[in-house]
């Protein structure tokens, strides 16, 4: 449990500094250039993950809670939404005219889905801290930027094609589910 609980907070800690630390990240850049901050940046956020899927596949499931079944389909329903809002959070939506965050917001979603249906201690460190992390990530970059400036609708088309990208993206990764966590989705 040790090395999951390290990687979330090594994972939590790098993706502060840029929000929380700009100084650090401006003595990072200075020491490393641009590319050196952006490789090392990646480099960690890229150990945590290590740390924390060993720290996960380590840790031996122990109940907490009982999952209710019959919010099961919810839970599979907000995955859906998460893998939609993750889609958005780089090309021009309309989603980005209702969310600041759409990929933060996916974190979220994603966070709520699993505690849903997941009752064990690593599904509860792993993604109630990742809930936790991504709630603060929010409200740190919105302090840092200030008023939120809403962008420019860019038409039915882009959203559609938005969802139905996010809906495959979601079938390819509940397909490969048992090969990438051990469960499968249904």
């Amino acid at each position: 449990m040790g090395l999951l609980i390290s990687g979330l907070l090594l994972w939590s800690f790098v993706h502060f500094v840029p929000s929380l630390m700009p100084g650090i990240k401006q003595a990072w850049k200075n020491a490393l250039g641009e590319g050196g901050y952006m490789g090392s940046f990646s480099l960690l956020v890229l150990a945590a993950l290590a740390m924390i899927v060993f720290g996960w596949k380590a840790t031996t499931p122990t109940l907490v809670y009982v999952p209710d079944p019959a919010l099961r389909p919810v839970g599979v329903g907000l995955m859906v939404l998460a893998f939609v809002l993750f889609v958005a959070s780089k090309p021009p939506t309309s989603i980005k005219r209702v969310l600041r965050h759409p990929q933060l917001s996916s974190v979220v979603v994603w966070s709520i889905a699993h505690l849903l249906m997941n009752g064990d201690n690593r599904s509860v460190i792993l993604f109630g801290g990742l809930l936790v992390w991504a709630i603060l990530e929010m409200l740190f970059i919105n302090r840092r930027e200030g008023a939120w400036q809403k962008p420019e609708s860019p038409g039915l088309l882009a959203d559609i094609k938005v969802v139905v990208i996010g809906v495959v993206v979601y079938a390819v990764v509940a397909w490969l589910h048992p090969y990438l966590a051990g469960v499968p989705v249904f």
